[in-house]
């Protein structure tokens, strides 16, 4: 057994490969962006075979700057960017198109068409989630409506289909020869097509969405002792390394925070925002736009489930402030340009760029900028960009409050935007809880990373890993009453403001 553990994180907007040793610290990793493809309004996608390459220059570089080798790693975990869904030709591993990305509102119609049938929670029952444009089977429909390949390659039996980490462990384990076609719970959890319940692909739901069960993956737990597979000698390692943990990127970040018991929380900051609440055994049936989600799973036990609370646009708030408006140059910027006033004066953004996700579930809402004086500066919108974030958070939690009983006593982050220290305080502040970041900030490689270590023996369980999160500040809230009152007013006003936009 090697000394290391091997974490790929296959992001939204990038690949990295993070080398961890046996306390859960980084000793090395490589990053590579990969292109971000606007087809149209709306639409986003990305190019499957661009992530291949990318994961493999990836794992090669991290391994030259670390002076390992393969044989050096133990197991490979994965995370991944899910709902993102890619069809391909398994004779040749060609895709059948770009990868249509989760942000993609493409599927709007089809899914109008399934809520009309039976409103939008007609799958809730059996999957935990609304009909929505976000998860993997309506979008695995569109590309057999829209593409010909792929509906001749169903046919002739050649088509298969998954979310990035089944085609990235399908080519890992050897692609067209012999690669492992399998999903990890908490990725199927996300297509809209598994039973929540029984962890299996629901025939029924398949067919009135159009999914032909014989291209899906085989579902198998997130923390696996019966390894899927391993790398290949003239793969990026240059040995064989088991395959074994996968977790979708929100629910490797739960893992990655040692959020193992009931009513512990984390909220990640990136590209979205994502607040996943552990609930334990019981997958709690939410009744205010939640998502009942599997958290994750080791084989042989019963899984444990999470409500999670969704917000598209975080991080992307910024980078929508950096280069479409060329606001600023460096997303950096915008902390201390906020901190130059005291509060927003009266100013709100709410970034409904394609819909509101949890707890509004709102496909016809979009954008908003409200509240505008001729006494509002750049510093205020800077501030409301910052503030939104939060809001946006706060409405999840309430909303999670409400459906599992469990008050929220802290909240752990993660994610890039926990640098920002001015959104920490003001979280704090509009939750009411300590809000507290660990010292290593990369929890979804590290959730990653925990569960090849836990299925391949590298640590002895769960209480090792908590012993190994460590906690680096936590900020207290500060905020009088009063005000904390009236900064959620003027929130949930602006919010009313971006509904019924679109017809």
């Amino acid at each position: 057994m090697g000394d290391y553990i091997g974490a790929l994180d296959l992001g939204t907007t990038s690949n990295r490969f993070i080398v961890f040793d046996r306390r859960g610290r980084i000793v090395g990793e490589s990053q590579k962006e990969h292109h971000q493809i606007f087809p149209q309004a709306g639409w986003v996608e990305h190019d499957p075979m661009e992530i291949w390459h990318n994961t493999r220059e990836v794992i090669r570089r991290a391994l030259a700057k670390t002076g390992l080798r393969g044989t050096d790693i133990t197991a490979i975990g994965i995370t991944n960017q899910r709902e993102t869904t890619v069809m391909w030709d398994k004779r040749t591993g060609r895709p059948y198109m770009n990868a249509i990305v989760w942000q993609c509102m493409r599927t709007d119609e089809m899914c109008r068409r399934l809520t009309a049938d039976g409103g939008q929670d007609r799958f809730r029952e059996k999957t935990g989630l609304p009909v929505s444009t976000y998860f993997a089977g309506p979008k695995a429909r569109w590309i057999l409506d829209h593409v010909d390949a792929a509906g001749q390659g169903v046919a002739a039996g050649d088509a298969l289909f998954g979310t990035i980490e089944t085609w990235i462990i399908w080519w890992l384990t050897g692609g067209p020869d012999g690669g492992a076609h399998v999903t990890d719970v908490t990725n199927a959890s996300r297509t809209l097509l598994m039973d929540v319940h029984t962890l299996s692909w629901d025939d029924e739901i398949c067919d009135i969405i159009g999914v032909p069960p014989s291209i899906l993956p085989r579902i198998v737990p997130s923390i696996d002792v019966d390894t899927w597979g391993t790398t290949r000698k003239d793969g990026p390692l240059g040995a064989e390394v088991p395959v074994c943990g996968a977790l979708g990127d929100q629910q490797a970040a739960l893992v990655g925070q040692a959020c193992f018991d009931v009513g512990e929380a984390k909220n990640t900051y990136g590209t979205g925002c994502f607040l996943l609440l552990n609930t334990g055994e019981t997958a709690v049936a939410s009744r205010h736009g939640m998502l009942t989600t599997v958290a994750y799973q080791v084989r042989g036990r019963k899984p444990i489930y999470c409500l999670e609370g969704s917000i598209a646009i975080a991080g992307a708030l910024v980078q929508w402030l950096r280069d479409n408006l060329k606001f600023i140059q460096h997303a950096a910027e915008i902390e201390p340009m906020a901190a130059k006033v005291p509060d927003n004066g009266g100013a709100y953004i709410v970034p409904a760029f394609s819909g509101l996700f949890a707890p509004y579930w709102r496909s016809d809402a979009r954008g908003v900028m409200v509240g505008l004086t001729r006494f509002i500066n750049r510093n205020h919108i800077a501030r409301a960009v910052l503030e939104a974030v939060a809001y946006q958070t706060l409405d999840v939690a309430e909303a999670m409050q409400k459906d599992s009983g469990v008050a929220l006593s802290s909240l752990r982050v993660d994610g890039g935007m926990v640098v920002n220290e001015l959104l920490m305080q003001f979280q704090a502040d509009i939750l009411g809880v300590p809000v507290i970041r660990p010292k290593i900030t990369e929890t979804t490689a590290l959730g990653a990373a925990s569960a090849a270590a836990l299925a391949s023996g590298f640590v002895s369980g769960f209480v090792e890993l908590k012993a190994n999160w460590a906690m680096d500040k936590t900020w207290q809230p500060r905020m009088d009453a009063d005000q904390r009152a009236k900064g959620i007013a003027g929130w949930k006003k602006a919010v009313e403001r971006t509904l019924n936009w679109i017809d």
